[in-house]
């Protein structure tokens, strides 16, 4: 497979993953969810988002966790606006220097998730921080069944035309 095809089905996937995100997060309208969408780029979730508010008429708040959090939840009830957001996308989980203690926190506390945040609450993260969900808060990341990825082949790649939700 040359370069050029390799591009061009990574670009298709990602349109496939962008789709198969606004339809989670549409779905999901009025109570919470959790959608994980794993990604080597995590900071190219920003321009994700951006797609997804020209897709979708859903309003996604967008939040960048700081390094030196200890809890998840807390940041996000912290962060999150009033009125509620009909959907959140939390970024910058691959820069947190407690990860494990902070997941760990998580998966104690996953109901009050479902209690405080009737909205989809979409997480981007990268491979390594899956894994260490998966092993430290199992219970919290069993909400999202399969996470949506997010290829990239390069950033010039988002053209994403013609995609609607």
């Amino acid at each position: 497979m040359t370069i050029e095809h390799e591009s061009e089905d990574l670009a298709m996937k990602d349109n496939t993953s962008l789709v198969r995100l606004a339809r989670a997060i549409s779905l999901s309208q009025g109570q919470f969810s959790l959608i994980l969408v794993c990604s080597k780029s995590p900071m190219l979730g920003l321009q994700v988002v951006e797609k997804l508010q020209e897709i979708s008429s859903v309003r996604i708040q967008k939040v960048v966790v700081n390094s030196s959090i200890k809890t998840l939840f807390t940041s996000i009830l912290n962060a999150v606006e009033e009125p509620l957001p009909p959907a959140l996308m939390v970024f910058g989980l691959e820069s947190v220097t407690a990860i494990e203690q902070v997941l760990s926190a998580t998966n104690l506390v996953r109901d009050e998730f479902r209690k405080q945040f009737p909205f989809p609450l979409v997480l981007w993260i990268n491979d390594d921080i899956l894994q260490k969900l998966i092993r430290l808060a199992p219970d919290f990341k069993a909400w999202d069944l399969n996470p949506i990825r997010f290829e990239f082949a390069s950033s010039n790649s988002l053209g994403w035309a013609g995609i609607t939700a």
